[in-house]
Protein backbone atom coordinates (compact mmCIF):
# COMPACT_ATOMS: atom_id res chain seq x y z
CA UNK A 1 0.00 0.00 0.00
CA UNK A 2 1.57 3.45 -0.71
CA UNK A 3 0.00 6.97 0.42
CA UNK A 4 0.23 10.45 0.11
CA UNK A 5 0.74 13.21 0.95
CA UNK A 6 0.31 15.89 -1.74
CA UNK A 7 -3.15 17.02 -0.98
CA UNK A 8 -3.64 20.68 -0.04
CA UNK A 9 -5.29 20.48 3.65
CA UNK A 10 -7.57 23.64 3.25
CA UNK A 11 -10.60 22.57 4.23
CA UNK A 12 -12.18 23.72 7.39
CA UNK A 13 -15.49 22.92 9.60
CA UNK A 14 -18.04 24.94 7.67
CA UNK A 15 -16.89 23.11 4.45
CA UNK A 16 -16.89 19.75 5.98
CA UNK A 17 -20.24 20.00 7.21
CA UNK A 18 -21.35 21.53 3.40
CA UNK A 19 -19.84 18.98 1.61
CA UNK A 20 -21.12 15.74 3.80
CA UNK A 21 -24.72 17.44 4.08
CA UNK A 22 -25.06 19.06 0.91
CA UNK A 23 -24.43 15.28 -0.68
CA UNK A 24 -27.34 13.29 1.40
CA UNK A 25 -29.99 16.17 0.58
CA UNK A 26 -29.82 15.91 -2.64
CA UNK A 27 -33.09 16.54 -4.97
CA UNK A 28 -35.75 14.40 -3.39
CA UNK A 29 -36.87 15.59 -0.90
CA UNK A 30 -38.50 18.00 -3.51
CA UNK A 31 -39.03 15.17 -6.36
CA UNK A 32 -40.03 12.61 -4.27
CA UNK A 33 -41.95 13.45 -0.70
CA UNK A 34 -45.12 13.15 -1.93
CA UNK A 35 -44.72 9.62 -3.22
CA UNK A 36 -43.49 8.41 0.19
CA UNK A 37 -45.97 10.27 2.31
CA UNK A 38 -48.83 8.24 -0.67
CA UNK A 39 -46.93 5.19 0.22
CA UNK A 40 -46.23 5.28 4.18
CA UNK A 41 -48.14 8.46 4.94
CA UNK A 42 -46.59 11.21 7.06
CA UNK A 43 -45.69 9.66 10.29
CA UNK A 44 -44.75 6.48 8.33
CA UNK A 45 -42.84 8.28 6.14
CA UNK A 46 -40.90 9.88 9.18
CA UNK A 47 -40.86 6.63 11.02
CA UNK A 48 -38.93 5.08 7.90
CA UNK A 49 -36.44 7.91 8.05
CA UNK A 50 -36.36 7.48 11.93
CA UNK A 51 -35.26 3.91 11.41
CA UNK A 52 -33.31 3.79 8.21
CA UNK A 53 -31.46 6.81 9.86
CA UNK A 54 -30.86 5.03 13.13
CA UNK A 55 -29.09 2.57 10.99
CA UNK A 56 -26.68 4.99 9.12
CA UNK A 57 -26.13 6.86 12.21
CA UNK A 58 -24.40 3.51 13.80
CA UNK A 59 -22.91 2.77 10.81
CA UNK A 60 -21.96 6.68 10.75
CA UNK A 61 -19.84 6.36 14.06
CA UNK A 62 -17.91 3.20 13.06
CA UNK A 63 -16.88 5.70 10.19
CA UNK A 64 -16.08 8.55 12.60
CA UNK A 65 -13.88 6.33 15.01
CA UNK A 66 -12.11 4.90 11.82
CA UNK A 67 -11.76 8.00 9.64
CA UNK A 68 -10.60 9.93 12.79
CA UNK A 69 -7.44 6.87 12.89
CA UNK A 70 -6.81 6.66 9.41
CA UNK A 71 -7.25 9.97 7.47
CA UNK A 72 -6.53 9.11 4.40
CA UNK A 73 -7.91 9.80 0.90
CA UNK A 74 -9.73 7.03 -0.03
CA UNK A 75 -11.66 6.18 3.15
CA UNK A 76 -13.20 2.93 3.19
CA UNK A 77 -10.58 1.23 0.79
CA UNK A 78 -7.70 1.85 3.66
CA UNK A 79 -10.06 1.11 6.47
CA UNK A 80 -10.67 -2.43 4.92
CA UNK A 81 -7.37 -2.75 3.63
CA UNK A 82 -6.00 -2.70 7.34
CA UNK A 83 -8.63 -5.07 8.59
CA UNK A 84 -9.38 -7.68 6.06
CA UNK A 85 -7.03 -7.37 3.25
CA UNK A 86 -6.45 -6.34 -0.62
CA UNK A 87 -9.34 -8.48 -2.37
CA UNK A 88 -12.05 -7.44 0.23
CA UNK A 89 -11.15 -4.16 0.24
CA UNK A 90 -11.01 -4.28 -3.49
CA UNK A 91 -15.07 -5.72 -3.29
CA UNK A 92 -15.67 -2.98 -1.17
CA UNK A 93 -14.08 0.18 -2.50
CA UNK A 94 -15.05 -0.99 -6.34
CA UNK A 95 -18.92 -0.90 -5.02
CA UNK A 96 -18.53 2.16 -3.48
CA UNK A 97 -17.46 3.68 -6.76
CA UNK A 98 -19.95 2.28 -8.38
CA UNK A 99 -22.63 3.85 -6.23
CA UNK A 100 -20.78 8.02 -6.24
CA UNK A 101 -20.61 7.43 -10.21
CA UNK A 102 -24.32 6.57 -10.50
CA UNK A 103 -25.24 9.36 -8.46
CA UNK A 104 -22.80 11.93 -10.99
CA UNK A 105 -24.99 10.16 -14.03
CA UNK A 106 -28.37 11.02 -12.24
CA UNK A 107 -28.42 14.51 -11.51
CA UNK A 108 -27.09 15.28 -15.10
CA UNK A 109 -30.26 14.02 -15.73
CA UNK A 110 -32.21 15.07 -12.69
CA UNK A 111 -30.98 18.58 -13.16
CA UNK A 112 -32.91 19.44 -16.41
CA UNK A 113 -35.75 17.78 -14.82
CA UNK A 114 -35.68 20.36 -11.71
CA UNK A 115 -35.42 23.35 -13.91
CA UNK A 116 -38.44 22.53 -16.00
CA UNK A 117 -40.25 23.24 -13.60
CA UNK A 118 -39.35 26.60 -13.75
CA UNK A 119 -38.63 27.07 -17.36
CA UNK A 120 -40.82 24.59 -19.64
CA UNK A 121 -39.24 25.71 -22.89
CA UNK A 122 -36.04 24.29 -21.78
CA UNK A 123 -37.61 21.34 -23.83
CA UNK A 124 -37.01 22.02 -27.35
CA UNK A 125 -37.44 18.91 -29.16
CA UNK A 126 -36.72 14.83 -28.57
CA UNK A 127 -33.90 13.39 -30.35
CA UNK A 128 -34.80 9.86 -29.75
CA UNK A 129 -36.22 7.55 -26.98
CA UNK A 130 -34.34 5.08 -24.56
CA UNK A 131 -36.43 2.29 -23.24
CA UNK A 132 -39.75 4.21 -22.94
CA UNK A 133 -37.56 7.67 -21.89
CA UNK A 134 -37.09 10.89 -23.76
CA UNK A 135 -34.09 12.13 -24.75
CA UNK A 136 -34.71 16.04 -25.40
CA UNK A 137 -32.32 17.94 -27.19
CA UNK A 138 -32.67 20.92 -24.16
CA UNK A 139 -32.11 18.66 -21.58
CA UNK A 140 -28.75 17.13 -23.11
CA UNK A 141 -27.69 20.61 -23.85
CA UNK A 142 -28.70 21.68 -19.80
CA UNK A 143 -27.34 18.38 -18.29
CA UNK A 144 -24.41 18.41 -20.33
CA UNK A 145 -23.11 21.96 -19.94
CA UNK A 146 -23.72 21.65 -16.14
CA UNK A 147 -21.57 18.36 -15.98
CA UNK A 148 -18.69 20.46 -17.69
CA UNK A 149 -19.15 23.04 -15.00
CA UNK A 150 -19.02 20.95 -11.92
CA UNK A 151 -16.02 18.39 -13.58
CA UNK A 152 -14.44 21.96 -13.67
CA UNK A 153 -15.14 23.11 -10.44
CA UNK A 154 -13.51 20.64 -8.88
CA UNK A 155 -10.66 20.06 -11.48
CA UNK A 156 -9.54 24.27 -9.93
CA UNK A 157 -8.79 22.44 -6.34
CA UNK A 158 -11.22 21.27 -3.58
CA UNK A 159 -11.14 24.78 -1.84
CA UNK A 160 -13.17 26.45 -5.02
CA UNK A 161 -15.81 23.57 -4.96
CA UNK A 162 -16.02 23.47 -1.18
CA UNK A 163 -17.15 27.29 -1.73
CA UNK A 164 -19.44 27.03 -3.93
CA UNK A 165 -20.71 24.16 -1.93
CA UNK A 166 -21.16 26.00 1.44
CA UNK A 167 -23.11 28.87 -0.41
CA UNK A 168 -25.29 26.62 -2.29
CA UNK A 169 -25.94 24.73 0.89
CA UNK A 170 -26.73 27.70 2.31
CA UNK A 171 -29.58 28.36 0.12
CA UNK A 172 -31.13 25.29 0.23
CA UNK A 173 -31.14 25.68 4.19
CA UNK A 174 -32.91 28.96 3.91
CA UNK A 175 -35.46 27.43 1.24
CA UNK A 176 -36.31 24.87 4.26
CA UNK A 177 -36.60 26.80 6.10
CA UNK A 178 -39.21 28.83 4.51
CA UNK A 179 -40.91 25.53 4.24
CA UNK A 180 -40.65 24.96 7.72
CA UNK A 181 -41.91 28.18 9.09
CA UNK A 182 -45.07 27.70 6.77
CA UNK A 183 -46.00 24.71 8.37
CA UNK A 184 -45.62 25.84 11.75
CA UNK A 185 -47.68 28.88 11.00
CA UNK A 186 -50.35 27.42 9.00
CA UNK A 187 -50.00 23.89 8.94
CA UNK A 188 -52.78 21.47 9.60
CA UNK A 189 -52.68 18.31 11.42
CA UNK A 190 -55.94 16.87 9.98
CA UNK A 191 -54.31 17.20 6.73
CA UNK A 192 -51.92 14.65 7.32
CA UNK A 193 -54.68 11.98 7.95
CA UNK A 194 -54.21 8.67 7.63
CA UNK A 195 -50.84 8.79 8.95
CA UNK A 196 -49.60 5.55 8.16
CA UNK A 197 -50.13 4.18 4.49
CA UNK A 198 -52.48 1.37 3.89
CA UNK A 199 -49.66 -1.79 4.29
CA UNK A 200 -46.22 -2.12 5.21
CA UNK A 201 -44.65 -2.18 1.33
CA UNK A 202 -44.87 1.47 1.25
CA UNK A 203 -42.97 1.92 4.61
CA UNK A 204 -40.68 -0.85 3.70
CA UNK A 205 -39.93 0.63 0.14
CA UNK A 206 -39.42 4.68 1.61
CA UNK A 207 -37.17 2.93 4.30
CA UNK A 208 -34.64 0.92 1.46
CA UNK A 209 -34.02 4.31 -0.46
CA UNK A 210 -32.79 5.70 3.18
CA UNK A 211 -29.19 4.18 2.57
CA UNK A 212 -28.66 5.93 -0.71
CA UNK A 213 -30.27 9.39 -0.13
CA UNK A 214 -28.08 9.43 3.35
CA UNK A 215 -25.10 8.18 0.94
CA UNK A 216 -23.13 11.37 1.38
CA UNK A 217 -21.48 11.62 4.69
CA UNK A 218 -18.86 9.20 3.32
CA UNK A 219 -17.70 11.78 1.18
CA UNK A 220 -15.97 13.20 4.39
CA UNK A 221 -13.41 9.98 4.50
CA UNK A 222 -12.31 10.84 0.79
CA UNK A 223 -11.48 13.58 1.49
CA UNK A 224 -9.94 13.50 4.66
CA UNK A 225 -6.39 14.18 3.61
CA UNK A 226 -7.85 17.46 2.43
CA UNK A 227 -9.56 18.65 5.84
CA UNK A 228 -7.79 20.49 8.47
CA UNK A 229 -8.95 20.02 11.54
CA UNK A 230 -7.48 17.55 14.29
CA UNK A 231 -8.88 14.10 13.26
CA UNK A 232 -11.36 13.62 15.96
CA UNK A 233 -12.97 16.71 15.38
CA UNK A 234 -13.23 14.92 11.43
CA UNK A 235 -14.92 12.19 13.40
CA UNK A 236 -17.67 14.22 15.10
CA UNK A 237 -18.52 16.48 12.51
CA UNK A 238 -19.48 13.38 10.50
CA UNK A 239 -21.75 12.11 13.24
CA UNK A 240 -23.51 15.43 12.90
CA UNK A 241 -24.01 15.82 9.41
CA UNK A 242 -25.73 12.39 9.69
CA UNK A 243 -28.02 13.54 12.07
CA UNK A 244 -28.14 16.72 10.22
CA UNK A 245 -29.78 15.21 7.29
CA UNK A 246 -31.98 12.72 8.89
CA UNK A 247 -33.27 15.75 10.74
CA UNK A 248 -34.15 17.66 7.56
CA UNK A 249 -35.62 14.97 5.70
CA UNK A 250 -38.14 14.63 8.78
CA UNK A 251 -39.00 18.08 8.64
CA UNK A 252 -39.76 17.85 5.59
CA UNK A 253 -42.29 15.12 5.49
CA UNK A 254 -43.94 16.77 8.29
CA UNK A 255 -44.11 20.14 7.04
CA UNK A 256 -45.61 18.93 3.22
CA UNK A 257 -47.67 16.03 5.47
CA UNK A 258 -49.47 18.96 7.25
CA UNK A 259 -49.39 21.48 4.39
CA UNK A 260 -51.44 19.60 1.55
CA UNK A 261 -54.09 17.12 1.76
CA UNK A 262 -53.77 13.21 1.29
CA UNK A 263 -55.48 14.40 -2.16
CA UNK A 264 -53.28 16.98 -3.29
CA UNK A 265 -49.70 15.19 -2.32
CA UNK A 266 -51.27 12.23 -4.52
CA UNK A 267 -51.30 14.25 -7.12
CA UNK A 268 -48.72 17.01 -7.20
CA UNK A 269 -46.21 16.67 -9.64
CA UNK A 270 -43.74 18.25 -6.84
CA UNK A 271 -45.13 18.05 -3.46
CA UNK A 272 -42.51 19.78 -1.56
CA UNK A 273 -42.70 22.87 -3.72
CA UNK A 274 -46.58 22.75 -3.85
CA UNK A 275 -46.86 23.11 -0.21
CA UNK A 276 -44.91 25.80 0.44
CA UNK A 277 -46.83 27.59 -2.29
CA UNK A 278 -49.93 26.54 -0.29
CA UNK A 279 -48.70 27.27 3.17
CA UNK A 280 -47.72 30.57 2.36
CA UNK A 281 -50.79 31.17 -0.06
CA UNK A 282 -52.76 30.72 3.70
CA UNK A 283 -51.13 32.85 5.30
CA UNK A 284 -50.14 35.95 3.15
CA UNK A 285 -52.48 35.25 0.38
CA UNK A 286 -50.33 34.71 -2.80
CA UNK A 287 -47.16 31.88 -2.45
CA UNK A 288 -46.07 31.03 -5.86
CA UNK A 289 -42.91 32.52 -4.63
CA UNK A 290 -42.45 30.37 -1.73
CA UNK A 291 -42.89 27.40 -4.61
CA UNK A 292 -40.12 29.00 -6.91
CA UNK A 293 -37.59 29.50 -3.63
CA UNK A 294 -38.28 25.72 -2.84
CA UNK A 295 -38.02 24.78 -6.21
CA UNK A 296 -34.51 26.69 -6.48
CA UNK A 297 -33.65 25.03 -3.52
CA UNK A 298 -33.87 21.47 -5.13
CA UNK A 299 -31.57 23.01 -7.87
CA UNK A 300 -29.17 23.62 -5.12
CA UNK A 301 -29.64 20.12 -3.28
CA UNK A 302 -28.57 18.49 -7.12
CA UNK A 303 -25.36 20.53 -7.34
CA UNK A 304 -24.59 19.90 -4.21
CA UNK A 305 -24.96 16.36 -3.94
CA UNK A 306 -23.20 16.05 -7.81
CA UNK A 307 -20.19 18.14 -6.30
CA UNK A 308 -19.71 16.13 -3.83
CA UNK A 309 -19.94 13.01 -5.45
CA UNK A 310 -17.80 14.18 -8.23
CA UNK A 311 -15.21 14.70 -4.71
CA UNK A 312 -15.92 11.29 -3.20
CA UNK A 313 -15.51 9.24 -6.61
CA UNK A 314 -12.23 10.96 -8.00
CA UNK A 315 -10.72 10.20 -4.33
CA UNK A 316 -11.88 6.57 -4.54
CA UNK A 317 -10.41 6.39 -7.90
CA UNK A 318 -6.97 8.13 -6.66
CA UNK A 319 -7.20 4.99 -3.61
CA UNK A 320 -7.42 2.06 -6.06
CA UNK A 321 -4.83 3.66 -8.29
CA UNK A 322 -2.40 4.38 -5.89
CA UNK A 323 -2.47 0.31 -4.80
CA UNK A 324 -2.03 -0.79 -8.42
CA UNK A 325 -6.15 -1.89 -8.30
CA UNK A 326 -6.75 0.52 -11.59
CA UNK A 327 -4.32 2.06 -14.21
CA UNK A 328 -1.61 4.28 -12.54
CA UNK A 329 -3.13 7.73 -14.08
CA UNK A 330 -6.20 7.84 -11.58
CA UNK A 331 -3.57 8.64 -9.18
CA UNK A 332 -2.01 11.82 -10.39
CA UNK A 333 -2.41 14.85 -8.50
CA UNK A 334 -2.49 18.34 -10.96
CA UNK A 335 0.85 20.09 -9.98
CA UNK A 336 -1.03 23.65 -9.43
CA UNK A 337 -4.14 22.22 -8.09
CA UNK A 338 -3.73 19.27 -5.95
CA UNK A 339 -6.52 17.55 -7.50
CA UNK A 340 -6.76 14.28 -8.81
CA UNK A 341 -7.66 15.66 -12.24
CA UNK A 342 -7.80 12.16 -13.80
CA UNK A 343 -10.71 10.58 -12.35
CA UNK A 344 -12.55 14.41 -11.99
CA UNK A 345 -12.38 14.31 -15.80
CA UNK A 346 -13.50 10.65 -16.23
CA UNK A 347 -16.45 11.08 -14.19
CA UNK A 348 -17.11 14.53 -15.62
CA UNK A 349 -17.05 12.94 -18.74
CA UNK A 350 -19.02 10.32 -17.86
CA UNK A 351 -21.66 12.90 -16.61
CA UNK A 352 -22.00 14.69 -19.63
CA UNK A 353 -22.52 11.41 -21.75
CA UNK A 354 -25.23 10.29 -18.95
CA UNK A 355 -28.39 12.55 -20.14
CA UNK A 356 -28.17 10.56 -23.86
CA UNK A 357 -29.35 7.44 -22.43
CA UNK A 358 -32.51 9.02 -20.63
CA UNK A 359 -34.06 8.22 -17.16
CA UNK A 360 -35.14 4.77 -17.43
CA UNK A 361 -31.42 3.52 -17.70
CA UNK A 362 -30.03 5.70 -15.19
CA UNK A 363 -33.23 4.95 -12.69
CA UNK A 364 -32.05 1.14 -12.40
CA UNK A 365 -28.31 2.25 -12.51
CA UNK A 366 -29.39 4.36 -9.23
CA UNK A 367 -31.49 1.88 -7.41
CA UNK A 368 -28.53 -0.99 -7.92
CA UNK A 369 -25.99 1.64 -6.64
CA UNK A 370 -28.12 2.05 -3.63
CA UNK A 371 -26.94 -1.88 -3.14
CA UNK A 372 -23.53 -1.02 -4.02
CA UNK A 373 -23.09 1.39 -1.10
CA UNK A 374 -24.94 -0.32 1.20
CA UNK A 375 -22.46 -3.51 0.94
CA UNK A 376 -20.07 -0.80 1.52
CA UNK A 377 -21.39 -0.20 4.48
CA UNK A 378 -21.47 -3.76 5.69
CA UNK A 379 -17.74 -4.35 4.91
CA UNK A 380 -17.03 -0.81 6.69
CA UNK A 381 -18.29 -2.00 10.06
CA UNK A 382 -17.05 -5.26 10.06
CA UNK A 383 -13.54 -3.76 9.70
CA UNK A 384 -14.78 -1.75 12.70
CA UNK A 385 -15.59 -4.88 14.64
CA UNK A 386 -12.23 -6.43 13.45
CA UNK A 387 -9.29 -3.99 13.63
CA UNK A 388 -11.28 -3.36 17.64
CA UNK A 389 -10.26 -6.57 18.35
CA UNK A 390 -6.99 -7.46 16.22
CA UNK A 391 -5.66 -3.96 16.99
CA UNK A 392 -6.89 -2.48 20.32
CA UNK A 393 -3.95 -0.83 20.55
CA UNK A 394 -4.29 1.66 17.95
CA UNK A 395 -4.73 5.33 17.86
CA UNK A 396 -8.04 6.27 18.03
CA UNK A 397 -8.25 10.11 18.06
CA UNK A 398 -12.12 9.80 18.26
CA UNK A 399 -12.96 6.77 20.12
CA UNK A 400 -16.68 5.29 20.33
CA UNK A 401 -18.15 4.01 23.63
CA UNK A 402 -19.49 1.18 23.69
CA UNK A 403 -18.24 -0.17 20.43
CA UNK A 404 -20.00 -3.47 20.69
CA UNK A 405 -23.28 -2.13 20.97
CA UNK A 406 -22.65 0.06 18.15
CA UNK A 407 -20.33 -1.98 16.02
CA UNK A 408 -22.52 -5.24 15.99
CA UNK A 409 -26.26 -3.10 15.93
CA UNK A 410 -24.81 -1.28 12.95
CA UNK A 411 -23.72 -4.74 11.48
CA UNK A 412 -27.45 -5.98 12.09
CA UNK A 413 -28.86 -3.18 10.78
CA UNK A 414 -26.61 -3.23 7.42
CA UNK A 415 -27.76 -6.35 7.02
CA UNK A 416 -31.17 -6.04 7.48
CA UNK A 417 -30.84 -3.20 4.97
CA UNK A 418 -29.07 -5.60 2.62
CA UNK A 419 -31.63 -7.92 2.71
CA UNK A 420 -34.71 -5.60 1.52
CA UNK A 421 -32.70 -5.67 -1.54
CA UNK A 422 -32.95 -9.36 -2.67
CA UNK A 423 -35.98 -11.04 -4.09
CA UNK A 424 -37.82 -12.41 -0.94
CA UNK A 425 -38.34 -8.60 -0.04
CA UNK A 426 -41.28 -6.38 -1.08
CA UNK A 427 -38.85 -3.91 -2.10
CA UNK A 428 -36.82 -5.65 -4.26
CA UNK A 429 -34.25 -4.81 -7.24
CA UNK A 430 -35.99 -5.29 -10.50
CA UNK A 431 -34.52 -8.72 -12.19
CA UNK A 432 -32.91 -8.77 -15.33
CA UNK A 433 -32.50 -4.79 -15.36
CA UNK A 434 -31.10 -3.64 -12.27
CA UNK A 435 -29.30 -6.87 -10.75
CA UNK A 436 -27.89 -7.08 -14.55
CA UNK A 437 -25.94 -3.48 -13.69
CA UNK A 438 -24.23 -5.05 -10.65
CA UNK A 439 -23.36 -8.50 -12.35
CA UNK A 440 -21.72 -6.62 -14.96
CA UNK A 441 -19.94 -3.72 -12.69
CA UNK A 442 -18.91 -6.78 -10.88
CA UNK A 443 -17.29 -8.64 -13.53
CA UNK A 444 -15.23 -5.61 -14.53
CA UNK A 445 -14.02 -5.42 -10.91
CA UNK A 446 -13.25 -9.43 -11.03
CA UNK A 447 -10.74 -8.72 -14.28
CA UNK A 448 -9.48 -5.73 -12.43
CA UNK A 449 -8.79 -8.02 -8.98
CA UNK A 450 -7.56 -11.14 -11.43
CA UNK A 451 -5.13 -8.52 -13.34
CA UNK A 452 -3.29 -7.05 -10.14
CA UNK A 453 -3.40 -10.62 -8.39
CA UNK A 454 -1.44 -11.64 -11.16
CA UNK A 455 1.13 -8.97 -11.48
CA UNK A 456 1.40 -9.20 -7.78
CA UNK A 457 2.39 -13.05 -8.12
CA UNK A 458 4.54 -12.01 -11.20
CA UNK A 459 6.05 -9.32 -8.85
CA UNK A 460 7.09 -11.29 -5.82
CA UNK A 461 9.10 -14.51 -7.89
CA UNK A 462 12.34 -14.41 -8.14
Amino acid sequence: MTTSTQFAKVLKRREVISLSFGAMIGWSWVLMTGVWISEAGTLGTALAFAIGGLAIALIGLTYSELVAAMPQAGGEHHYTLRALGPNWSFVCTWALLFSYINVCLFEAVALPTAVEYLFPEIRIGTLWHVLGSDVDTGFVILGSSAAIAVCWLNYIGIRNAAMVQTIVTAVIVVSGILLFSGAALGGQADNAEPWFGPSSTGFLSVMIMVPALLIGFDVIPQSAEEINLPPQQIGRLLVISVFCAVGWYILITLSVGTGLTQEATASSSMATAEAAGALWSGLIGNGNWATTVLVVGGIGGILTSWNAFVVGGSRVLFALANDGYVPKIFASLHPKYQTPYVGILTIGVLSAIAPLFGKTILVWLINSGSFAVTVAFLFVTISFLVLRKTEPEMPRPFRVSHPNLVGYGALILALGLLAAFFPWSDSALIWPEEWMTIVCWSLLGALLLFRYQRRDKLDSQP
